[in-house]
């Protein structure tokens, strides 16, 4: 009889961390898809940051997660936010908005995977806190998107301040945009063009990635 108690409670010993990895992993998958489908998706409509996000958080929640050594986790996690900080700024190809989300992703993975020393309740209320920040910063509500194009403009008689509202008129005409600021930047005398940077207000909820350029892509890009 007293085996069989011993058993028994060498079952259970086994059966709670796994209950509580499928748990965490659960709740986190569920969090960060809330975040990915219904803040980041809808404006971006990246099916491969969608792909990337989800992947990214399973894998470096598992790897936490499963890690003997509270400083190694912690060292690990560490060294995922430096190597992803890197990336971010030796880079172009990744959008800063993705990178946000990137980060935002990480953080949740990492506080969820460390977390097991704080109660359920204390957890739920962290990653809620992450959802309403994601929800606030990205409801148009409180914030409207505005978007910004760069131009190589060739009537640069029309770049001077004195002139600022008939380059206004024109660009209004020629783009159909509702422009409502305009820098002017580089200015080629010889080839009579200017670049310039329009700012206007759209409609869309979705984020056109093309706007995200500041600069003429050279030839190859």
């Amino acid at each position: 009889m007293t085996g069989e108690m011993m058993a028994i409670g060498a079952s259970l010993e086994e059966t709670e961390p796994l209950l509580q990895l499928i748990f965490r992993f659960l709740f986190n998958f569920v969090v960060v898809g809330i975040i990915i489908h219904f803040f980041y998706y809808p404006k971006s409509r990246r099916r491969d940051y969608y792909f990337t996000f989800s992947l990214i958080n399973v894998s470096v929640f598992l790897l936490i997660m499963l890690m003997g050594s509270v400083k190694l986790k912690i060292g690990f996690a560490l060294g995922i936010f430096a190597i992803f900080g890197i990336i971010r700024y030796r880079t172009e190809s990744v959008p800063i908005r993705e990178m946000t989300y990137l980060f935002l992703i990480i953080a949740i993975s990492v506080i969820n995977a460390l977390s097991t020393q704080i109660t359920y309740a204390e957890m739920l209320v962290t990653n809620l806190l992450f959802v309403l920040c994601t929800w606030l910063l990205e409801s148009e509500r409180w914030l409207k998107h505005t978007s910004c194009k760069l131009i190589l403009y060739d009537k640069i008689q029309l770049i001077v301040p004195d002139k600022r509202a008939d380059l206004l008129a024109d660009l209004r005409l020629r783009t159909g945009l509702d422009i409502n600021k305009v820098e002017v930047g580089h200015i080629d005398f010889l080839r009579d063009a200017a670049f310039i940077k329009i700012y206007y207000e759209s409609d869309s909820r979705e984020i056109n990635g093309v706007d995200q350029l500041t600069r003429f892509p050279k030839e190859g890009e």
